[in-house]
C-alpha cells in the first residue's frame, strides 16, 4: 500500500484540466442495464469507482470495454440480476443498479453498499421511492431483494432527514422509466449530476421532466434504446482545484470547467476575498494573503456542497479570524479535523458544527486518510504547510481524482509516493 508525501511551500502554476464527474459516470454507467443496445459514453474518468462499477456491469452479463476515457457497455450473451457483497460494498454508488435492474428485468438482488465511512446513510428513501412503483421489497442476509410484475407510475416524495437524496433519486428515476404510466418525484435531487443521468436516459428514450428541478416527471415507455453521452466535468474536483490555487498563493488557469455548477463554492470565495474570472469553459484564480474567514453551511445542491465541506476546511484553517463550519448533510463528516489539528490547525468539533480558528500556517505531519474528500482537504493542507506531510490511505484519493498526483506534479507541486 502506497502513501503520499508531500514538501509543502510550493505556488501552483500552471493549467489543469478538470475530468468527467465521478458522480455522474456511475449511475450513467447503471443505466446501461436499461437497454439491451450498445451505449457509449465518453469523458469517463480512470478511477477505482469508474472500474468498480465496471465490475460490477460484467458480473450482471454486460461486455465492458474502457479506453481513453470511452467507454462502450454492449450485452452479453447472458444476463444476471444479482449484484454481490464483494463488489457493492466496494461503494455506494453501485446500490444504484438496483432501479435499473428491477426496471428491466422486474427482479433484483443487490447488496447493502459500502464505501467512505462518514457516518450513517441509509438506504430508506430508496426503497421507499421502490416500493411506490409497485415493487415487493425483501431485506435478507444483508441483501435488497426486490421483485415486480409490473411496475406502475407513482407520485413519491422523496424528502429525507437531511433534503433529498441524490442517489435515491438516481434509483427511482431509473426504475421508473420503463413503469405504466406517469411517475413524479417530489422534492427530487437537484444536483447537476442527476440532471445530466436524466439527460442520458432521454437520449435513450425516455420521457422525462423537470430535471434539475426539486419536481421530476417521467412517463413511463416499453423499451430504451442505446445511446452516446459525454459526461459532466467533475464539479468537485474543480472546486477543489480552485481551493489549490488559493491555499499555495498560486496562479492556475483551470479547464473544463462549468461555471454555474459551482455557484455555491465561488460566492463564499468572493465573499473571503478571492479573485476568480471565467471565460471560455476557463477559470482562472489568482491566490493572495488577504483572504478573511467565512461561515460555511452544507446544502442539497445549489447550496454548499458537502463534499466540498472538507477542503474549505483546510484553507480556514489558514485563514485569518475564526469560521464556523455547519454540516448538514452528513453531521459526522469531520474525521478531518483530528488530522488537521496533528499538523498544527486550531479546529474545534461541537456537533454538526466544526470553529476553525485561523492561523498563520500549518506543519507537515504523518496523517491519515479516512474518506474521499477527507484526502483531498489533507493534500490541499500538505501543500500549504511547512515541511514534509505524509498521507496514508491514499486509495480513498483513488476512489475520485483522476490522475490527481500526476496533475497537481504538473502544477509545480513537489509531490511522490513512498511504500507503507
Amino acid at each position: 500500500m502506497d502513501k503520499l508525501i508531500i514538501e509543502g511551500g510550493v505556488k501552483l502554476k500552471g493549467e489543469v484540466t478538470v475530468s468527467g464527474a465521478k458522480n455522474a459516470v456511475l449511475p450513467i454507467l447503471a443505466a446501461t442495464l436499461l437497454t439491451d443496445e450498445p451505449c457509449v459514453i465518453k469523458n469517463v474518468p480512470n478511477l477505482r469507482d469508474s472500474n468498480s462499477m465496471f465490475k460490477i456491469l460484467r458480473s450482471l452479463g454486460k461486455i465492458v470495454e474502457f479506453d481513453k476515457g470511452k467507454v462502450t457497455v454492449c450485452a452479453g450473451k447472458t444476463s444476471n440480476y444479482i449484484a454481490e457483497y464483494k463488489l457493492v460494498s466496494t461503494m455506494r454508488a453501485s446500490f444504484c443498479v438496483l432501479g435499473p435492474l428491477l426496471g428491466k428485468l422486474k427482479k433484483a438482488k443487490v447488496s447493502l453498499p459500502g464505501g467512505c465511512v462518514i457516518g450513517v446513510r441509509p438506504v430508506d428513501l430508496h426503497l421507499k421511492g421502490i416500493k411506490a412503483l409497485g415493487a415487493q421489497i425483501n431485506i435478507d442476509s444483508g441483501y435488497v431483494e426486490a421483485k415486480a410484475k409490473c411496475l406502475h407510475g407513482a407520485y413519491i416524495y422523496l424528502g429525507g432527514v437531511y433534503g433529498s437524496s441524490v442517489l435515491a433519486t438516481d434509483n427511482v428515476m431509473m426504475a421508473a422509466v420503463l413503469a405504466k404510466g406517469k411517475t413524479i418525484i417530489e422534492s427530487a435531487a437537484c444536483e447537476p449530476e442527476v440532471a445530466d443521468l436524466a439527460e442520458f436516459l432521454i437520449k435513450m428514450g425516455a420521457k422525462i421532466k423537470g430535471h434539475g428541478t426539486p419536481i421530476i416527471e417521467i412517463e413511463g415507455v416499453k423499451s430504451l434504446r442505446g445511446a452516446m453521452h459525454v459526461i459532466i466535468p467533475d464539479r468537485i474536483e474543480a472546486g477543489t482545484m480552485v481551493l489549490a490555487a488559493l491555499i499555495t498563493e498560486g496562479d492556475i488557469l483551470i479547464k473544463n470547467v462549468q461555471y454555474h455548477h459551482l455557484g455555491a463554492l465561488i460566492d463564499k470565495l468572493k465573499e473571503a476575498g478571492a479573485h476568480l474570472s471565467y471565460a471560455d469553459g476557463s477559470l482562472h484564480v489568482k491566490g493572495n494573503k488577504r483572504l478573511k474567514a467565512v461561515n460555511i453551511t452544507t446544502l442539497p445542491y445549489p447550496g454548499f456542497p458537502t463534499d466540498m465541506q472538507a477542503q474549505m476546511m483546510a484553507l480556514m484553517c489558514v485563514t485569518g479570524g475564526i469560521s464556523v463550519i455547519t454540516e448538514k448533510i452528513y453531521p459526522d463528516r469531520f474525521m478531518h479535523v483530528a488530522e488537521l489539528n496533528r499538523m498544527g490547525a486550531h479546529i474545534q468539533r461541537e456537533g454538526p458544527h466544526a470553529i476553525v480558528e485561523g492561523i498563520k500556517g500549518l506543519s507537515g505531519a504523518p496523517v491519515m486518510a479516512s474518506d474521499l474528500r477527507a484526502s483531498a482537504c489533507l493534500v490541499l493542507a500538505g501543500l500549504a504547510a511547512r515541511g514534509k506531510t505524509s498521507i496514508s490511505r491514499i486509495y480513498h484519493l483513488e476512489r475520485g481524482y483522476e490522475f490527481i498526483e500526476q496533475k497537481l506534479i504538473n502544477l509545480g507541486a513537489k509531490v511522490w509516493r513512498e511504500k507503507e
